[in-house]
């Protein structure tokens, strides 16, 4: 264990000036990055005695064997370096805000001819706005049932809305009054687009401006005895109160504000988000962050603006509130406030609310934090012991010195040698990374045993290769980035090394394995494997297994890794046999070549969709002609002739003479 006294900087070398620093570990990379208003005041804690430091940080200190620094002009340029970090070195004991689903949002693709309303995930785009975010996906289909009856916007996908319109037909909601169908031109592009920019206009709040222009047309509709529209007015009505009613008003002032509040002990913290848009809470959110030092509820602040904020708002300036609600204001408000508001392109407040509404509602927020660390600790009681006891087991039953911090486990997938794959996936402290699993495809592998060999070869080979260059680059002054690619800007591939090695399989498997490492002068690295017959543990030239108990951590520890391996590895595999299959059923269609084989399974995504297509729909696709439409329909249904030499020459001459019709260039 490295002693933080060795790599402490000298006196008076630190100086007194704004910046970000990063701690490395003994493989250079990058374990932590963090700011300063002053590096000198800052670094100098980490080396006091580490008997009084937070538990976390002893951890993060003892692990570390050097430290380096960038100062900077401001706190905004090291806010700004420390997030850009942070994103690219992905440190494992910063905080992560990671709340292990994605939050579902009602977005309109208003840059399409004809929007659409859908629920959307995962990263935001250009040209669509987004309402949310929800808890649940079912909240956003229950508000737009409701509100279909007054804003009838499309809601299909492209190809449901492409059919409708080549069949002459709207499809159920279109019957219903739900849809206004512009697919089969009911209403024109401009009447269809002010339906959608309606909707968003209640949406953003402006609910009653609808409210009000529906009584009028309903009156109206009554005045001139036309009582079945009115009737109809009326029901919308109370369609478009029923959806106000889920989005009852918090803030009378009309506040576009987020409402933060965070629980926290000594180890984690719960953090709460309500956002209020037109003085309503359209949406919350919830994390529960893993504490790496003693963190102050300002501290918290700063993280949590600094990383959620800084990843979001750049793709969607709207995301960004015009007011932020906290519990307390971090050290660096301004710099964070000045940031917050370059990201925006107008001015984002920080302020602690004192009094009113907006208390009252942070107050509500603080117990829904407090309830969700609660929970979560009751949910995942010992959760933190029981890794570091599953990981302690584990090293005890093989013999290590340590724990290991970093598994790999590997697994072989094939069908009687063909399309043989291979799998590597990652844990660390326990927990799977998923940004490092790779796969392999393996070529001249007669069976499990030499494709083991083959992919083991090969990550260590490269591994080897990356240490020789970080060798070679350690004695650069100019590099600042160990651990990371000049060229690419990211992570190094195979770089870091683990700790152990675990190989599905038995005895042949850990022995080839074993060798592998041997003779490529790796011997700092533990193999073992585990057989899946009686959950035996094998190690290298031993002839009887390890047993570890059934009931214990550490064998359910490398039960998850190696079936993670399997999924992993299963589903590679599928996938190339889908994609050789596909291939090998098009082979025979006459006059259609590879790369519009290509084309074809990009258009449709399955040989099953594309067996299910018309020959219209065939024929859209770029280079396929009318008479190859028909021809691959009849070589699929079984019906065309086998291909005979020298015909997929003449089948391309008759579809360009077929002309424009034919599609091809």
């Amino acid at each position: 264990m490295p002693d933080p006294s060795t790599y402490r900087p000298a006196p008076g070398t630190i100086p007194d000036t704004p910046g970000v620093y990063r701690f490395y570990d003994l493989s250079g990379r990058v374990i932590y990055v963090g700011k300063a208003k002053s590096l000198r005041q800052r670094l100098s804690s980490y080396f006091a005695d580490v008997w009084t430091l937070h538990s976390r940080t002893q951890q993060m200190v003892t692990t570390a064997s050097r430290v380096d620094w960038v100062t900077v002009g401001t706190e905004v340029e090291a806010l700004q370096l420390e997030f850009n970090w942070i994103k690219a070195y992905d440190p494992r004991f910063n905080v992560r805000y990671r709340d292990d689903k994605s939050y579902p949002y009602l977005a309109v693709t208003l840059d399409e001819a004809y929007p659409r309303l859908q629920v959307m995930r995962g990263a935001k785009r250009k040209g669509v706005r987004y309402f949310g975010p929800y808890a649940h996906a079912w909240a956003i289909r229950e508000t737009l049932d409701l509100l279909l009856r007054v804003f009838p916007a499309r809601t299909c996908s492209s190809g449901v809305f492409k059919r409708a319109g080549q069949i002459g037909r709207p499809c159920l909601l279109g019957y219903i009054g739900k849809c206004s169908a512009p697919c089969v031109d009911r209403v024109s592009e401009a009447e269809h687009r002010q339906i959608v920019e309606d909707f968003c206009d209640f949406m953003a709040g402006k609910t009653d401006t609808m409210v009000k222009k529906l009584e009028r047309e309903m009156y109206a509709a009554s005045d001139e005895l036309d009582f079945e529209r009115a009737a109809r007015i009326r029901d919308d009505l109370g369609a478009l109160r029923r959806a106000v009613e889920k989005q009852a008003v918090v803030l009378g002032d009309g506040t576009d504000a987020d409402v933060v509040a965070f629980a926290d002990d000594p180890l984690e913290a719960a953090v709460q988000v309500f956002h209020v848009r037109g003085g309503r809470v359209r949406g919350q959110r919830g994390w529960i962050v893993e504490k790496t030092e003693d963190l102050s509820a300002g501290d918290l602040v700063h993280h949590f603006c600094s990383q959620i904020y800084g990843s979001e708002a750049g793709a969607e300036a709207a995301d960004l509130p015009k007011e932020l609600l906290v519990p307390e204001l971090p050290a660096d408000v301004d710099a964070l406030a000045d940031w917050l508001s370059k990201l925006r392109g107008s001015r984002v407040t920080i302020r602690v609310p004192q009094r009113g509404d907006k208390k009252a509602l942070a107050e509500t927020v603080a117990r829904n934090a407090q309830q969700a660390l609660q929970q979560h600790k009751l949910r995942r009681a010992g959760d933190l012991s029981t890794r570091s006891k599953a990981l302690e087991e584990v090293a005890e039953a093989l013999g290590m010195q340590t724990a290991p911090l970093r598994i790999e486990c590997y697994d072989v997938s094939q069908i009687q040698g063909t399309d043989v794959v291979a799998s590597m996936v990652v844990f660390e402290d326990g927990l799977a990374r998923k940004s490092e699993y790779r796969r392999f495809a393996i070529n001249g592998a007669t069976d499990d045993v030499s494709a083991i060999s083959e992919v083991l070869r090969r990550r260590f080979a490269r591994y080897l290769d990356s240490k020789v260059e970080l060798d070679e680059l350690s004695g650069d002054e100019d590099v600042s980035r160990p651990g990371i690619d000049p060229t690419t800007g990211r992570p190094r591939k195979f770089a870091y090394p683990p700790q152990l090695v675990v190989v599905d399989g038995g005895q042949p498997q850990v022995n080839a394995a074993a060798q592998v490492l041997l003779d490529l002068g790796v011997d700092d690295i533990v193999i073992c494997g585990l057989a899946k017959r009686l959950e035996e543990v094998w190690l290298p030239d031993d002839d009887f297994p390890v047993i570890l108990p059934r009931a214990s951590e550490g064998l359910y520890l490398l039960q998850r890794v190696r079936d993670e391996a399997h999924r992993f590895a299963i589903t590679y595999h599928r996938q190339k046999r889908s994609k050789r299959m596909t291939a090998s059923t098009l082979d025979g269609v006459p006059g259609l070549g590879e790369i519009r084989r290509k084309a074809l399974l990009r258009h449709f995504g399955s040989l099953k969709r594309l067996k299910a297509a018309s020959v219209e729909e065939i024929a859209e696709v770029h280079g396929i002609g009318r008479r190859t439409a028909e021809t691959i329909l009849r070589t699929l249904n079984g019906e065309a002739e086998p291909l005979e030499p020298g015909m997929k020459g003449e089948a391309a001459q008759t579809d360009r003479a077929a002309g424009p019709a034919g599609g091809t260039t």
